[in-house]
């Protein structure tokens, strides 16, 4: 089977756009070295234009014409090279994802890319760009049936479409929408963006408005302007980005579609699933709202392997959050064990050395000659450390069921993990220098998710040395009883089939 024929006049304008900046160097080099006229400029512009556009149109035909891919009774094989031939063999049984890619244009031509993810890989294993829309939902449903993971019955001879079969267990609202825009809005780049500002901004804000007793009025419109503009733009964003967003079950695997400007559709094998991320900042605290992200063995369906988690829900209230995250995951009913209230000392000085250093960095900044002002004023930050530790302390927490252990941190941004005890990989308490000094350990539960290979485990943080171990050693032995129990079952669900 060959890629969809418009794949080759859209592949010619997506590359032509590419080097199109190092052909408009090149003419503007051309006529300026041959000292002619803006005419002659041009038309050695027209004509590196034409070179390389000929040049790139005659790569996608051969790339076209040299592109196979067929589904066999084992693997997906695909045959490629223009100058040197690959062949690829894909067993389908480590073929973890098959995810469908449009952007509006390519929406507008009825074609998609289709990208084939592996377990354990470090990048897409292949790509199919593009075939044509109905071909690229054929192979999204073919593939996971030849893998054994759909067990979604022909009608009449053919598949039925994911979401006719498929259980519906997730449709955004407007509504939802709507707040999802105010509560992702995004303040990470603003550090970034207020010390860009403090370079650049006074000689831009001097040329308009040259009177100087009104800079001291402008500059702080602009910085706080600048900030809500950045944080509408990530909200808006995230809008575009979930817009329509939709996850089912069908058979053993969770499909999802999403996006406005690109439209995506993928899926999350449900054996995969590590761990289940309950997350919400203050603001979604605030409104009684949360999302659901999903952590896979290793994979994101949206960038890639161990990038990042997939969101289930990206936004809801609290308790349909909680009610679907029971429906993949059995958890019981949970209350969260805080940690010591000497954490909450350990927090306070660690804060306080903050301030000192503000403080500190205040006072430095005025041994300018040209610098003065209250320097001593950021020493009233300290009122708010005893809040700020108590906060920290209180949101933070751990739960251990016989079948799950779940874990709580973060103020501002609070996330809860939930793992299953089967999927635990390793168990590791450890103690700092800090910790030591109060008796305090962390412990570690390491999973073979995403999450992990960003080193953002599920951790119950600043909790008593002896529980630590206490705990540690029992995650230990529920990992162990969860294996027997999931070993007993599937040998009692494969005797029946072999009888």
């Amino acid at each position: 089977m060959r890629l969809d024929p418009l794949s080759i006049p859209y592949r010619i304008a997506e590359n032509s756009v590419r080097i199109g900046g190092a052909i408009v160097l090149a003419g503007v080099a051309g006529s300026g070295g041959s000292g002619g006229s803006f005419l002659q400029g041009a038309v050695i512009f027209v004509g590196l234009a034409a070179i390389g556009v000929a040049l790139v149109a005659g790569w996608e035909v051969a790339y076209h014409r040299r592109f196979r891919y067929e589904l066999t009774g084992d693997t997906f094989d695909i045959h490629s090279g223009v100058l040197s031939k690959r062949d690829r063999e894909i067993p389908y049984h480590r073929i973890q994802n098959v995810d469908l890619r449009q952007n509006v244009i390519q929406r507008l031509l009825g074609i998609a890319e289709v990208r084939l993810e592996t377990a354990g890989g470090g990048q897409t294993e292949a790509q199919l760009q593009y075939v044509n829309r109905e071909e690229a939902s054929r192979l999204q449903e073919e593939v996971p049936r030849r893998r054994g993971s759909d067990d979604s019955e022909d009608v009449d001879g053919q598949q039925q479409p994911a979401a006719a079969s498929g259980r519906t267990l997730f449709a955004i609202t407007p509504r939802e929408l709507g707040i999802l825009g105010i509560v992702s809005m995004d303040l990470r780049l603003v550090p970034l963006l207020l010390g860009a500002l403090s370079i650049f901004g006074p000689t831009m804000i001097a040329e308009i408005v040259p009177d100087t007793e009104q800079l001291f009025l402008v500059g702080p419109i602009v910085g706080v302007g600048a900030i809500v503009a950045t944080a509408v733009l990530s909200g808006i964003i995230s809008v575009l980005r979930y817009y329509d967003f939709q996850l089912y079950r069908r058979g053993e695997e969770y499909r999802y579609e999403r996006g406005l400007l690109q439209r995506f559709s993928g899926s999350i094998p449900v054996e995969k699933v590590q761990t289940l991320s309950i997350r919400e900042n203050v603001l979604a605290r605030w409104l009684g709202y949360a999302s659901l992200t999903i952590e896979t063995a290793g994979y994101s369906p949206e960038q890639g392997s161990g990038a990042r988690s997939q969101a289930a829900i990206p936004i809801a209230e609290r308790d349909r959050v909680l009610e679907l995250a029971r429906s993949i995951e059995p958890i019981e009913e949970f209350t969260f064990e805080r940690p010591p209230k000497r954490a909450r000392q350990r927090y306070a000085a660690r804060y306080l050395l903050v301030v000192g250093v503000l403080v500190a960095g205040a006072y430095a900044i005025t041994l300018h000659p040209d610098v003065a002002g209250p320097w001593y004023l950021t020493a009233l930050l300290a009122v708010g450390v005893p809040i700020a530790a108590h906060l920290k302390w209180r949101h933070r927490g751990y739960y251990l069921g016989e079948e799950y252990v779940i874990t709580r941190n973060g103020f501002w941004s609070q996330r809860i993990t939930i793992v299953p005890a089967y999927r635990v990989q390793t168990v590791v308490s450890s103690r700092s220098i800090f910790q030591r000094r109060r008796r305090l350990a962390s412990v570690v539960i390491d999973t073979a998710g995403s999450s992990s290979l960003r080193g953002d485990d599920a951790v119950a943080a600043d909790i008593d040395d002896a529980v630590a171990t206490e705990l540690r050693e029992a995650v230990g032995d529920r990992l162990q009883t969860a294996l027997t129990t999931r070993r007993s079952e599937t040998s009692e669900q494969s005797e029946p089939a072999s009888a």
